[in-house]
C-alpha cells in the first residue's frame, strides 16, 4: 500500500480555510466596517448558523460573480422570510397572549416556535386530486389538526388556503 499526499490540493484549500463571505448594501463601509456591525449582531450569527444547518449551506463551486451574488442574495431572502414568519407568530402569540404553543415532537410546550418547526408541523400537510379526462373525479382534501389551525390564525393566513 502507498500513499502520498497533493501539495497542490492542500494549498488551494488552504487559501479559503476561515472564509466566509458578508453582504451588505452600504457601499461606503469598509471590508473592516462590515466586519465590525457584521459582529455586533448575535441574531445574524444565528442567522448564518442557520444557513449552515436548517438551509444545509455547503460548499459551492461558482466561479462568476454575478452567481455568487445572487446565490447569496436568495440565502438573505431566505432568511428575512423565515426570521419574518418567526416574528409575525411570535408578536401574534404575545398579542393573544398565548405563552406556548404545542409545537415540539409529541406536542412539547414552545415558547419561542422557529420556521423550522412550523414547517415541520405541516410537512405531512398533502391534498390530492384524482382526475380522468382533465375533470376532477375526487377530491382528497386536507384534515388540519387543531394546532395547525391556530399556528394559521396566528399568522394571518385562512386555513381555506390548504
Amino acid at each position: 500500500m502507498q500513499w502520498s499526499t497533493d501539495e497542490q490540493a492542500i494549498a488551494y484549500d488552504r487559501r479559503s480555510d476561515g472564509m466566509y463571505p458578508l453582504m451588505t448594501n452600504d457601499r461606503k463601509l469598509s471590508a473592516a466596517q462590515v466586519l465590525q456591525a457584521h459582529k455586533g449582531q448575535p441574531m445574524i450569527e444565528k442567522r448564518f448558523e442557520q444557513i449552515k444547518t436548517v438551509h444545509q449551506i455547503a460548499p459551492v463551486f461558482l466561479k462568476d460573480e454575478g452567481r455568487i451574488e445572487a446565490l447569496f442574495t436568495l440565502y438573505a431572502i431566505a432568511l428575512l422570510v423565515q426570521a419574518l414568519i418567526e416574528r409575525e407568530l411570535r408578536q401574534a402569540m404575545a398579542h393573544e397572549a398565548i405563552e406556548e404553543l404545542p409545537i415540539y415532537p409529541e406536542q412539547r410546550q414552545c415558547a419561542h416556535p422557529t420556521t423550522e418547526q412550523v414547517l415541520r408541523l405541516f410537512s405531512l400537510a398533502e391534498r390530492h386530486q384524482l382526475r380522468q379526462h382533465g375533470r376532477t373525479v375526487q377530491a382528497f382534501n386536507l384534515t388540519l389538526t387543531d394546532l395547525q389551525r391556530k399556528v394559521l390564525a396566528l399568522l394571518g393566513v385562512p386555513a381555506s388556503t390548504f
